[in-house]
Formats: structure tokens, sequence, C-alpha cells
């Protein structure tokens, strides 16, 4: 059903780019009209890249002119000087602004927030100033001029056609990204990067993809808008027109591609419109300015995102039809529990914050299958472990051996991908993201074993929603379940991973007795599903109910290890939380 409805969809999406290529191309208009219509197409291809690396992604980049000049330029000294074919020219500027994007991307998103803002603005400051003064090449503030268009495209209105056919493939593709397996990467990272990296997705990359992206569409509007000019100088793409383009994307909305052309339609319409005003000094700029600044108050969102979300509860996904197939974990180790092989090994492992030795030297092993605990009084280096264990943290020293394998250079994701699952102790979700969208996340990391294709990937999560028991809700938002609701989220998240071992920060912090009860429950199912558990909590009751071993720390060192009610009734586990010697056990 929902291939069928994204296959009509497509086919009224291409039915209606068809008529709007025939209309700019039959329909008599005059010169003006074209002209500003082929600006806005042009622009609305370069907001489409911020759609992608801002609106998915959530990076700043504040150098999209220099990425539209990189194509403007190919094609301006391509047909002018060079006498390319359009075509080529227009491909070689769309290249160079890959790679000038994608290097920037490798060499600056690393930094992040004002850092990065501070990076963009002072590559498109450099961009600028080479197109002024390497004379010899960019001809300098004179400009390229001469620009040639394709032989079939010689006359205005017939381009205008080739820009909105551009606009709309293009278009639909940014449409489409999110629901793929890259847009799904871009929006988790954006709404988490943390997690992200837990969640099996390779940050770094995936935020430079998105950053060559955005730079790519810069340069393809860039080569478009030389050819409907057949004019480009410096001044048109300075730092002034980056605030421009993202400007167009925070009004019309940054989430989709529509409140782009919404955005750009705007910015580039108004101001036309209010030409008649330019008699009265300063009223045109102070209207203009005042719609502007009422828009970005009352539509946080944009235009498109007021809009959505006023329309989007009657636009509520049916609800899923027939049972989701049984969620499927990693197989239990048959052998006998003395024989089995250790799922994690962890070795003098050390985490030192300058002087503070948050974990000095720890070692203790998980047996496969098993449920261990991990307990301490608070401050005792706990939670600092289960960082250095999912890779967030760098050991200062030691190792950390999963099934075997030493992952201790390994960033998140790879250890994701080896098969460690995690969720945090302040919830972590992509809270712009559907329950389902959520545990899909986890589900196709490139360690998960399953069929191919998307409708596996939606089983398999349907399958840890239906686990925990919210797959009737999968299409409902995070940010509208309960707290306690979005625990079992982050958990089915990281189970849809199909991970060998399950470290659980807290799970039960912040949830009421009923709650609690539910937890329980559900952490024994899965440990009856022989899937191997490490668990950090102080409900130890919750512990002593479902751990079978448990290594206890106090001030970044291990105090006590084994079976968990020998361990539980040892002195200096009493003394460390207790902060005395009693005659009697503490724990029982």
């Amino acid at each position: 059903m929902a291939s069928t409805r994204q296959t009509l969809g497509t086919l009224g999406f291409a039915a209606l780019a068809a008529a709007a290529v025939a209309v700019v191309t039959l329909v008599p208009m005059q010169d003006y009209t074209v002209h500003i219509l082929v600006q806005t197409s042009t622009f609305a291809i370069a907001v489409f890249g911020l759609t992608v690396v801002l609106g998915l992604c959530g990076q700043i980049n504040l150098a999209q002119a220099a990425f539209f000049g990189f194509g403007a330029y190919a094609v301006g000294l391509g047909t002018a000087d060079l006498h390319m074919n359009f075509w080529l020219a227009l491909a070689m500027g769309a290249g160079i602004a890959l790679v000038m994007g994608a290097l920037l991307g490798m060499t600056t998103l690393k930094l992040g927030g004002h850092y990065l803002a501070m990076v963009t603005i002072s590559f498109q400051q450099i961009v600028t100033l080479i197109m002024v003064n390497w004379i010899p090449v960019t001809h300098g503030p004179d400009g390229v001029g001469r620009i040639q268009r394709p032989l079939l495209f010689q006359s205005s209105q017939a381009f205008l056609g080739v820009c909105v056919f551009a606009v709309a493939v293009i278009g639909y593709l940014v449409w489409r990204l999110p629901q793929t397996p890259l847009g799904r990467s871009m929006r988790a990272v954006r709404d988490n990067e943390l997690a992200a990296g837990v969640a099996g997705i390779n940050v770094y990359k995936v935020k430079v993809a998105a950053f060559a992206l955005s730079a790519v569409l810069g340069g393809i509007g860039g080569g478009l808008f030389a050819g409907g000019f057949a004019y480009v100088s410096p001044d048109q793409f300075s730092f002034a027109e980056s605030i421009v383009f993202i400007t167009m994307t925070l009004l019309g909305g940054v989430a989709a591609p529509v409140g782009a052309l919404i955005g750009t339609g705007l910015l580039i319409v108004l101001p036309e419109s209010l030409r008649f005003l330019k008699s009265v000094p300063g009223l045109y700029l102070a209207i203009y300015g005042l719609s502007i600044i009422l828009i970005i108050r009352y539509m946080p969102d944009g235009i498109w995102g007021f809009v959505q979300n006023r329309v989007r509860r009657w636009l509520a996904p049916p609800p899923f039809a027939g049972a989701p197939a049984e969620l499927m974990l990693a197989p239990a180790y048959a052998a006998s529990a003395d024989a089995a092989p250790m799922a994690l090994e962890v070795r003098d492992l050390c985490k030192h914050f300058g002087g503070v030795k948050a974990v000095d030297g720890i070692s203790f092993s998980v047996r496969r299958g098993q449920v261990h605990a991990l307990i301490g009084p608070n401050g005792s280096g706990k939670t600092t472990t289960l960082n250095v264990l999912s890779g967030i943290y760098t050991a200062t020293s030691g190792r950390v051996l999963l099934g075997g394998r030493d992952v201790t250079a390994l960033p998140p994701h790879a250890r994701t991908v080896a098969g460690l699952g995690r969720t945090f102790q302040n919830i972590r979700l992509f809270r712009s993201m559907t329950a389902l969208e959520n545990v899909i996340i986890g589900a196709e990391q490139p360690g998960n074993q399953i069929a191919s294709g998307h409708a596996a990937l939606v089983e398999r999560a349907r399958a840890a929603l239906a686990f925990v028991g919210l797959e009737a809700r999968a299409h409902e938002l995070v940010t509208g379940f309960s707290y306690g609701h979005q625990r079992l989220i982050e958990i089915a998240r990281a189970l849809a991973g199909n991970p060998t071992l399950l470290l659980l920060d807290e799970p039960a912090a912040g949830l009421n007795s009923t709650e609690k009860l539910g937890l329980r429950d559900l952490l024994k199912r899965i440990a009856a599903k022989g899937l191997t558990i490490l668990i950090i909590d102080h409900d130890m009751t919750l512990v002593t109910e479902v751990a079978e071993s448990i290594t206890v720390l106090n001030f970044g060192r291990r105090i006590a290890d084994g079976v968990a009610a020998d361990v539980l009734r040892q002195p200096d586990v009493i003394a460390a939380y207790l902060g005395t010697e009693p005659d009697a056990p503490a724990f029982t």
C-alpha cells in the first residue's frame, strides 16, 4: 500500500512538473517576468542545498553564495572564454562545488556551532576576494559576459523551462531524501549527535555528505543562473547573498523543499511587488523588513512548517495492518555457564580528566548470555566507564574486548556495528521523528544482519516496538510520549540493531513504581532471549531481581566483583553505600 501511494505521488508530481514546464515555456511572458522567474528558480536550487545541510543535518553553512559562484563562473568562463558546451561547463561547475564543499566540510565540520559559522564566513570572503582580484581568470570586477546557453534553449523563455524542470527534479529528490537511509542519518545527527553515533551512524561522514550535497546544489543553481542572465560579476556572490539564501531558507521553512520555494519566491517577489512604495522614502524598506520580522516571530518553523503543523493531524498514516514479526535478538549461548566465552572483557581500564582519575585501572568480565550489573555510589565512575566502553570517551589506558575483539580504539558507530547497543541515563531520542523512525535508525546500521530493503527495516522496527509494547503508537512523534514510554522507545532502538551486548545506563531513573515493574519484566524478557546485558542502576531492588553477577565501583576503582548475592554481602560494598560497616548485611 505504501509503495502504491508513493508511486501515485511520484506520478502526480511528475504531471504537475510537466505542466509547470509547459506553462512557462509556451505561455507568452514579458522579459521582466521571465527574468524574475529565472532568478527565483535558480536561487531556489541553491536554497534546496541549505534545506539539506541546515534543515536535515543541522549544520550551518554561510558560504552558499560561494558555491553558487563556483557554478556560475564555471559556466561563464567555460562557455564565453573556453567555448565549452553549456552542459559540460555546468557539470564542471557542479563538480568544483562538490569538491570544494567536501573539502571545506572535512576540514571544519569537527568544529561545529559558531566556530563552523566563522569558518564558512571566512571561506565565503576568501572566494569573493579571489573573484575580484584574480583578474586574468575571473575578469575581476568587470565580470564575465557573453555567456552562452544550450543550442536548443537560446530564448529566455525556453531556458526558463530548463530552470523550472531542474527545480522540479531536484526538489523532488530533496523531498524524498529524508526517507532514505542517508536522510534519516542526517535527521538523527541534527537531533542528537551522541545518540546518532551510538546508534551506528558515522556522524562525521554524514555531516560531510550533507555539506557536499549542499555545495553541489549551489553549484547547479549558480550555473543555471549564469545561463539565464548571460552575465556574472563578483558582487552577485558576496557574503550578503549567502545571508539572503539563509533568510530564504528560514522564512519558508528549513525542513522541506516546499519551504525553500516559498521563502525564495517571497524574498524575490515581495520587493518587486512593493516597488510602487519607493516614491515614499524609507516606507518600502520598513514594510519589507517588518514583514520578515513578523514571519520569523510568529512562524518559527517557517511558513511551510506553520502550514504542516496545522494539517498534520489530518494526514496521520493509517495504523499497521497485521501483527509484526517476532523480534529476533542475538542467539543465546548454548554451552554451560562455566564454558561460555566472555561477551565483554575490560582490562586495566583508566580514564583520567587531568588529575582526576574517574576510572582507575578497573577490570571485569561479562559472560555471554548473562545480566551483569555495574553499581556503586554517586561519583564512583559507573557512567564514565560506560562512556569509555561505548566509545564516547577515549580510554587513557587499558583495553576493551567485545566478543574477543579489541574495540578500544574504535569510535562509537564502529562499536555499534561490532555488536554494542546502548541507552542513556538522560534519554536521547531524535525528537523530530516518530517512534518508528527512531527505531528504524537503530535497525539500519551496517552491522544488522537482516534482509536488505526498507520493508525489512520497517518490519524489524515494528517488532522492536511491539516487544516493548508501543507498536500501536509507532507513527506518533516521540515528544508526545510520556517519560517512561520514551525510555522504552530508546531501548527498542537499541534492540533493533541486534546487539550482542546491551549497555543500559540507569534505565529506571525517573520512572514511577509501576513503570519500574514494567521495566523489570521487560529486562527479564530480554534476558530470556539470551541477550547479554550490562546495566547500571541505583535501584537495588531492580538490580537484585535481574542481575546474575555484579561489579562494584568506588572512587573509580573496583572493590568487588562476582555472583550478585555474594557481592552484596561484602563489607566493603556495604560500607561504600552506607558509609559504615554494619553488623548485618544491608542488601538482602
